[in-house]
């Protein structure tokens, strides 16, 4: 029952970089794969990346490619979305989630292969 808990997310203007945190309760074990999901107003839920027990495979949306980038530190039980030149369309609340199982490729960006959610924390692009 691993908690999972989101944190950073805020208002911010067009342009600006922000960074997401998720915060595990317990120890992460191989061979989970985490990744971030978004839902945005009027949409349905997105994949933005993901990154593999040992950070050697990372994954991301179409959408993001290019701007965000995905960490995690094992030491600190913690995995960050580094966000650049945000736009008014990354407005959401943004997730972080844990696979059950060394997931890769496609699966990676599918939410029906994430066992454990966080509460999400909201992110809001302005200007």
């Amino acid at each position: 029952q691993v908690q999972l808990v989101e944190s950073g997310g805020r208002l911010v203007k067009s342009g600006d970089s922000l960074t997401l945190s998720c915060s595990a309760s317990t120890r992460v074990f191989n061979p989970y794969m985490f990744g971030w999901f978004r839902r945005a107003p009027g949409r349905e839920r997105e994949f933005v990346a993901a990154i593999s027990w040992r950070g050697d495979n990372t994954y991301y949306g179409d959408s993001v490619r290019g701007r965000f980038t995905i960490s995690r530190d094992d030491t600190k039980n913690t995995m960050y979305l580094q966000m650049n030149s945000l736009k008014l369309e990354d407005t959401a609340i943004y997730f972080c989630a844990r696979a059950n199982g060394a997931v890769y490729g496609t699966l990676a960006e599918k939410s029906e292969n994430y066992d454990n959610w966080g509460q999400g924390t909201q992110v809001a692009v302005s200007s």
